[in-house]
């Protein structure tokens, strides 16, 4: 496998940087007009620039800006803002998943929904604090689902080439809003099985975080066929990989990178194929161990200890890893099969690795 270059695909060609100067330009205009209509709005317009603006890896713009460079589409400003629509998808997503996990933290500071309910008890108002902080995380993440559309609309793209993004921009955020209920509802039934797992995997990140960001730049570039047949190819087994070591993160990872507390999935839930695959493989007392601790929110530090140690013994960890590396060679195999722009093609490459090895 290819080794990651030194600099970030994501860093090239300036790109984080352009990103985020369309984000904070567009931000502060939403500013303007949401404190025109009441100063009440202006916490609204903070949390949201705090969220958009003061983290994430961006790597849906930058799969979608490879995609189209790949497509030997030009470079231009208008094209980066576009493409950074993205995020404000990804924040609506993000602010109500948390709200729907009930997580407390995100990147190391309040989720929405806990930042202003404690600004309703902070200011003393009337009602519960927790209704108040609810309903305001789905009003804000709405908003940011408006806003991905006027961004989208507003970058100064030819309306001609935004038409044919269109469908792909659609579909996507359908998608992931789907994904989102299916892996509700797996977790209300209870649902273990590795089919299930992948199928909300699939379809709650994989396909938003790099095929559909592949294919809208894709579309933008007025590529052939054979270009979005290619990313497909590469796009869907990098998504499920990429999912799968958010999973692996999600249980394993180091709160000061991941931004969350260890073993949130656990206590949260999650049906993740980690958890399935090692359903799968432990004993009667394993599985009602797990089960057992399985979605408990009062999960101590102690208990997730014993749950990652049953997950490890089970090899449901190093079956998950294995299965990271086969979808990421398989990845990697596809962008072969088609006439990418070199730099782009490596950048791919490089986004693959970088994805599917990241620890935050």
């Amino acid at each position: 496998m290819t080794h990651a270059a030194p600099v970030s695909p994501v860093d090239r060609a300036g790109l984080r940087q352009r990103i985020d100067k369309s984000l904070t330009e567009f931000l502060a205009g939403q500013r303007g007009w949401l404190t025109g209509v009441d100063a009440g709005l202006v916490p609204v317009a903070e949390a949201i620039e705090a969220f958009v603006l003061g983290g994430g890896k961006r790597l849906r713009p930058a799969f979608a800006y490879w995609g189209y460079r790949g497509a030997r589409g030009i470079d231009s400003d208008q094209v980066v803002c576009a493409l950074a629509a993205l995020e404000f998808v990804q924040a609506s997503a993000l602010i109500h998943d948390d709200l729907m996990d009930r997580s407390d933290t995100r990147r190391g500071e309040p989720s929405v929904h806990r930042r202003f309910a404690a600004r309703h008890r902070e200011a003393g108002w009337g009602g519960d604090p927790d209704g108040f902080g609810d309903a305001a995380a789905i009003l804000l993440g709405d908003l940011c689902l408006v806003w991905s559309d006027e961004l989208l609309h507003s970058a100064g793209l030819d309306p001609r080439t935004v038409a044919r993004a269109r469908p792909v921009f659609d579909e996507m955020r359908t998608e992931v809003t789907v994904g989102q209920y299916l892996d509700v509802l797996t977790q209300a039934t209870g649902d273990t099985s590795r089919e299930r797992a992948g199928k909300v995997a699939r379809y709650k990140s994989a396909k938003y975080t790099v095929e559909r960001p592949l294919l809208l730049g894709a579309a933008l570039a007025d590529a052939p066929p054979e270009v979005h047949a290619a990313y497909s190819a590469y796009g869907l087994p990098l998504g499920e990989a990429f999912q799968l070591r958010d999973d692996v993160l999600g249980v394993f990872g180091d709160p000061e990178r991941t931004g969350k507390p260890a073993g949130d999935d656990l206590r949260e839930g999650k049906r993740t194929y980690l958890v399935a695959a090692a359903l799968e493989a432990v004993d009667e007392a394993g599985r009602e161990l797990l089960l057992g601790g399985l979605g408990d929110p009062g999960l101590d530090a102690e208990g997730v200890a014993r749950l990652r140690e049953v997950i490890t013994a089970s090899g449901a960890l190093e079956r998950t890893e294995r299965r990271i590396a086969a979808l990421t060679e398989s990845a990697l195999a596809a962008l072969a099969t088609v006439d990418l722009d070199t730099e782009a093609r490596q950048a791919l490459v490089d986004l693959a690795i970088a994805a599917t090895r990241r620890t935050d």
